[in-house]
C-alpha cells in the first residue's frame, strides 16, 4: 500500500495561523479529500499538524477513517498515536481549569473563555471520542476496553457542558462561531442518536452512568451540522448517511425510503460527482431501493474514481458481493468475496465463509472458480478467527459455528448458507423490492426444501427445515401471500423443541410474525410477540442484532400510537 502520510511530522517555527485561517486551510484540505486527492489533502494539513489544533484534528481524523476501513494493525496504531498527539495539542489551547469545572461553579470565570479556548474544548472532546472508537476497534483486554469507555464519558461531559454554556449566550462569538456550533452539533447529535438505538436493558445501564439519548434531537442536531457551512458538515453528513443507509437497515426493519439520505447526498454529489465516498453512498441508496443494476454501476464507478486509497474499493466490493448475491449470480458474488479475503483484514473468517457459501449455491457438477472446493473452504473458516475488543465479531462467530458442520469425515451441508447470511444482513428487505428476484429466491428455497425432504433425517434435520421455513416465510410476506407466510413462521415456532443448534430461528420467527401483524394493524398482538421474543430467549446466535430489530419495531409502534393519540405499547 502506498504511503498516504508523507514524511515524518516536523515542528514548524512560522507564526501560528489565526483561528479563521486554520479553519479555512482545513476546509481546503477536506475539499481535496472529497476530490479523491488523499495525499494532497494530508499534505496540506501535515505542516501545521504539530502546532494547530484544527490541523492536528483533521489530519488524525483522515488517518482514523483509513484505519477503520483497513483494520490493518499498523494503520490503527498510527491513527491512535496521531489522535493522541492531536489531543495533546488541543490541551495546550484549553483553559487550565476544565470546562466542566467552570460550569459547575457558575462563577465569574464562566464568561471569561476566549473563542480559541471554546474551540479547544470541542476539539479536545472530539479527539477523546475518536480515540475511544479506536480503542474499541483495537484493544483485546478489558482494562483497555474500560479506558475507552472512560474517554467516551469524558467526551460526553465536555459536549454536554459546552452545549449548555454556548446556549446560554455567554462567551465570545466571533467569525469562527459557526464552526464551534458545528462541532457541538456533531458531538451532541452523535451521542444522542447512538444512545437512542440501544435496547432498553443496555440503555438503563448507560442512563445510570449519566448518559441519555434522544433520537429525534440527535437527528436534528446532526442535520443542522450537515446543512450549515462549517468544518464538521462533512462528518455530520456522513454520520447521517450511515444512519439512514446502514444502521436503520441492518439494525432496524429496513423500511427507510432513503429520501432524507438522498436529500443530504444530492448537493455533495452535484459538487463532487466523482468523489469515491459519495458514489459509494449513492450506490447504497440504489441498493436499498432494490435498483440492483444501478447500484452495481455506482459501486463500480466508485472503484474507478480513484486508485490511491484501495480501502474505498473494499467497501464497494462488500456491497457488490451482495448485489450479485441478490441477483443469484453466485460466481460474481464469490469473486468479490475472494478479493476481500485477500485484501481486507476486517474478518477473513467471514470472507472465506461467504466464498464457500456462494460456491455451495452452484449446481453440484458446475466447475468451481480457481478449482476451489466449498467443503475445504468451510473447514478453513475457524482458522481465521480473530478478536476485536476482546471478542469475535458476532457474524464471524456465527460463520464459524455453521462451518463446523463440514469438519467431520462426513460433512453435513447447510442448505442455503448464502441466503441464511443474507437474512442476517436484512437482505430480504432488498429482495422484497424486486418481485423477479424474490421469485427466483423462492424457487431456490423450494428446491432446497425438496432436497432436504429426500435426504435421510439427521441431527440437523429440524434446524434445516426451520431455516427454510423462515426464509420462505420472508419471501411469501413480501409477495403479499400473508396467510402462507404466517403458517411458515408459526411452524418454526411450533418446532422449537426439535431445534438442536440454530436457536436463533425461533425469536426471529416471532419477530417476522410480529411484522406481519403490524402490517395488518394488529399492534397489540405484535407487541406481545415482540416482548416474548425479547424476554424468553437468551444466548443465541446474533442475539444483539435481533434485539436491536425488536427495539426498532417497538419504538416505531410506540411512535405511531402516540402520533394517533392512542396508548402506546408501554415500556419497550
Amino acid at each position: 500500500m502506498a504511503s498516504l502520510t508523507g514524511p515524518p511530522l516536523l515542528p514548524t517555527h512560522s507564526p501560528l495561523p489565526s483561528l479563521e485561517t486554520a479553519l479555512e486551510e482545513c476546509m481546503e484540505a477536506l475539499n481535496s479529500f472529497l476530490c479523491n486527492q488523499f495525499g494532497e489533502s494530508l499534505g496540506k494539513l501535515q505542516p501545521r499538524a504539530k502546532d494547530s489544533m484544527y490541523h492536528a484534528l483533521v489530519y488524525a481524523t483522515i488517518l482514523e477513517m483509513r484505519a477503520m476501513m483497513t483494520f490493518e494493525h499498523e494503520d490503527i496504531v498510527q491513527a491512535g498515536q496521531t489522535m493522541k498527539e492531536a489531543q495533546e495539542i488541543c490541551q495546550r489551547f484549553r483553559r487550565k481549569s476544565s470546562m466542566a469545572g467552570s460550569l459547575s461553579s457558575l462563577g465569574s470565570r464562566v464568561d471569561s473563555f476566549t473563542e480559541e479556548e471554546l474551540h479547544a474544548e470541542v476539539c479536545y472532546a472530539e479527539c477523546l471520542l475518536q480515540r475511544a472508537a479506536l480503542t474499541f476497534l483495537q484493544d483485546e483486554n478489558m482494562v483497555n476496553f474500560i479506558k475507552g469507555g472512560i474517554k467516551v464519558r469524558s467526551s460526553y461531559l465536555i459536549y454536554r457542558s459546552l452545549s449548555t454554556f454556548v446556549q446560554s449566550g455567554e462567551g465570545a462569538a466571533g467569525a469562527a462561531h459557526v464552526h464551534l456550533q458545528g462541532g457541538l452539533a456533531l458531538g451532541i447529535g452523535a451521542f444522542n442518536l447512538t444512545l437512542s438505538l440501544f435496547p432498553p436493558r443496555i440503555l438503563k445501564l448507560l442512563e445510570f452512568a449519566g448518559f441519555s439519548g434522544d433520537k429525534e434531537y440527535g437527528l436534528q442536531q446532526l442535520h443542522q451540522g450537515a446543512t450549515t457551512p462549517n468544518l464538521r458538515a462533512l462528518l455530520c453528513t456522513m454520520l447521517l448517511l450511515c444512519y439512514h443507509t446502514f444502521l436503520t437497515f441492518i439494525l432496524g426493519t429496513g423500511e427507510d425510503d432513503c429520501m432524507e439520505a438522498e436529500r443530504l447526498l444530492g448537493p455533495y454529489l452535484s459538487r463532487y460527482p466523482k468523489s469515491a465516498i459519495f458514489l459509494f453512498f449513492a450506490g447504497r441508496i440504489e441498493e436499498i431501493r432494490g435498483n440492483i443494476n444501478e447500484a452495481i454501476g455506482r459501486f463500480e464507478a466508485g472503484c474507478s474514481a480513484q486508485q490511491a486509497w484501495k480501502q474505498f474499493h473494499h467497501m464497494c466490493y462488500w456491497e457488490l458481493m451482495w448485489c450479485f448475491a441478490y441477483k443469484g449470480v453466485w460466481k460474481m458474488a464469490y469473486f468479490y468475496a475472494d478479493l476481500l479475503s485477500k485484501e481486507n483484514r476486517w474478518s477473513k473468517a467471514m470472507y472465506v465463509y461467504m466464498k464457500a457459501a456462494f460456491l455451495s449455491m452452484l449446481p453440484p457438477h458446475e466447475p468451481r472458480p480457481f478449482g476451489e472446493n466449498e467443503v475445504e473452504l468451510f473447514r478453513q473458516v475457524s482458522s481465521f478467527k480473530q478478536k476485536i475488543a476482546g471478542k469475535s465479531p458476532p457474524t464471524e462467530k456465527f460463520a464459524i459455528r455453521k462451518a463446523r458442520r463440514y469438519k467431520g469425515s462426513q460433512p453435513v451441508p447447510v442448505p442455503v448458507p448464502a441466503l441464511e447470511m443474507m437474512y442476517m444482513w436484512n437482505g430480504f428487505t432488498v429482495l422484497g423490492k424486486q418481485p423477479e428476484l424474490l421469485e427466483a429466491t423462492m424457487e431456490t428455497l423450494l428446491q432446497a426444501e425438496k432436497k432436504l425432504q429426500e435426504s435421510p433425517g439427521g441431527e440437523f434435520q429440524a434446524d434445516d427445515r426451520c431455516l427454510l421455513l423462515l426464509l420462505k416465510g420472508l419471501c411469501l410476506r413480501h409477495l403479499q401471500r400473508v396467510a402462507e407466510a404466517e403458517a411458515c413462521f408459526s411452524a418454526v415456532q411450533g418446532s422449537e423443541k426439535q431445534i438442536r443448534c440454530d436457536h436463533y430461528l425461533v425469536p426471529n420467527a416471532l419477530l417476522e410474525l410480529s411484522l406481519l401483524h403490524v402490517a395488518r394493524g394488529r399492534s397489540e398482538e405484535a407487541v406481545r410477540l415482540l416482548r416474548r421474543a425479547r424476554n424468553n430467549y437468551k444466548n443465541y446466535s446474533m442475539e444483539s442484532r435481533t434485539l436491536f430489530r425488536i427495539h426498532a419495531v417497538l419504538s416505531r409502534l410506540k411512535a405511531d400510537q402516540e402520533e394517533n393519540g392512542t396508548e402506546g405499547p408501554g415500556p419497550s
